[in-house]
């Protein structure tokens, strides 16, 4: 096959490579219904089979010093994981170290033993309600059809997007609201638990920080966004007995969720690499504390090398 060739020469190593950084968040056990595009088990087999035939798959730390001293070997790679999801330790784990892959876990720490983010407070509220509608009037967020998977699809995205910029306490609020309208019993069992987070490293994997709560750092004062992202780190380091060097902005969008100043924080803060979720590969000389990433969604083997190719071409 030619992909690895042209993979070999879009990312030849030293000076002119470039490094590929992949980035999930769940791998399922199965195909969710709602969620059609989310990975799950048989899909992330399939993908770091891909990865591990044709990338040098990197610890993230390792990469992000190799890229700053212009050493990277050729066809680079790292895969990522952000949040702190319990498929991550259960699924996306032994899979890993199947195809002998290391990943990075960027965990949000207020949601491990038994917390869930807002977002997830939404999907399975939307999933489990039984009534054909859910009326949010009283919420501000109007009335959402549910009588079929569509409409529960559009009900979530519409709902997520309508709360996502709101500040984090307001967010909570509301998704406990629409929890209790649409008298769904919420799960505590979709984040790991602080021992799978250190399991998780005792099997190899890195863990980085990913703030406590997942706010829009845009949004914070700097001493808001200071206290997130230091506490974060800190209750990894108790929990690892080490020190975490690398830093996930929550959602990631430069200039939306995060802003140069978000950026001299996490270097101030004794960070030696930071990721966004601009899409991309990055080149020698780029900004190590806005390492690009990007989300792999193609399901067939010539389909997901076409893309991994087109990813390195992007600027």
């Amino acid at each position: 096959m030619l992909l690895k060739p042209m993979l070999q020469c879009l990312s030849p190593g030293g000076a002119r490579s470039r490094l590929s950084v992949l980035i999930f968040h769940r791998v399922l056990l199965e195909p969710d219904a709602l969620f059609p595009d989310e990975m799950y088990a048989r899909r992330f087999d399939d993908l770091c089979g891909w990865l591990a035939a044709w990338f040098n798959v990197l610890p993230l730390d390792q990469a992000a010093a190799h890229l700053k001293a212009g050493t990277l070997p050729a066809r680079a790679a790292c895969l990522t994981f952000d949040d702190g999801y319990a498929d991550n330790y259960h699924v996306a784990l032994p899979i890993l170290r199947r195809h002998g892959l290391s990943a990075t876990f960027f965990i949000a720490t207020g949601f491990l033993d038994g917390g869930r983010m807002w977002n997830d407070s939404i999907i399975e509220s939307i999933r489990a309600c039984q009534r054909p509608f859910l009326d949010l009037s009283g919420l501000g967020l109007g009335r959402q059809a549910l009588a079929g998977v569509q409409e529960r699809q559009a009900a979530i995205a519409a709902l997520i997007d309508q709360i996502k910029y709101r500040p984090a306490p307001q967010r909570v609020a509301m998704t406990e609201q629409i929890a209790l309208l649409a008298q769904v019993a919420l799960p505590h069992d979709l984040m790991m638990s602080s021992h799978e987070v250190r399991a998780m490293h005792q099997a190899g994997m890195q863990i980085g920080a990913h703030t406590v709560s997942h706010p829009i750092l845009a949004r914070l004062t700097d001493e808001q966004a200071r206290d997130e992202i230091l506490a974060g780190k800190q209750f990894l380091e108790q929990l690892l007995d080490e020190r975490v060097s690398l830093f996930a902005y929550p959602n990631g969008k430069p200039g939306e969720d995060y802003t140069p100043r978000s950026v001299d924080l996490v270097r101030g803060l004794g960070f030696n690499a930071a990721v966004s979720t601009r899409w991309g590969a990055c080149a020698v000389g780029d900004d190590l504390f806005q390492i690009r990433r990007f989300t792999p969604w193609d399901t067939t083997r010539l389909r997901f090398g076409a893309r991994m190719l087109a990813n390195l071409c992007s600027a």
